[in-house]
């Protein structure tokens, strides 16, 4: 029941129009591990189809190193990015919820409340 009025809440249920119509033929994951940092592997993260950015990866000020492109951020809420500048406008945020406290937190989001 929670998480029924918790979806009932927000504004969208799919993803948007853009997605949904991409043939995602070449998909990159990129994790916050530091594995990219002096590879200057920029350019071809950003020539991916879909880049998908997984929990607090920074972009800003590594752009050489992962790309500036971010189709999608995965993250559960205690590895979200702080900075507003890592959640690009086109981009789409997938929450990834497992524990009640999660649910807790994605409602004070959408409700503007704090916890």
């Amino acid at each position: 029941d929670k998480l029924k009025n918790l979806l009932e809440l927000l504004p969208e249920h799919d993803l948007p129009e853009d997605l949904k119509s991409k043939h995602c033929k070449r998909c990159v994951v990129v994790g916050s591990g530091g594995i990219l940092h002096g590879s200057e592997l920029g350019h071809l993260l950003n020539q991916f189809d879909i880049v998908i950015r997984l929990n607090d990866a920074p972009v800003q000020g590594y752009t050489d190193h992962v790309g500036n492109k971010t189709t999608i951020r995965m993250t559960y809420p205690e590895g979200a990015p702080l900075l507003e500048h890592e959640y690009p406008p086109a981009s789409l945020f997938v929450a990834v919820l497992f524990k009640s406290v999660d649910f807790n937190w994605l409602e004070a989001m959408v409700k503007n409340e704090t916890l």
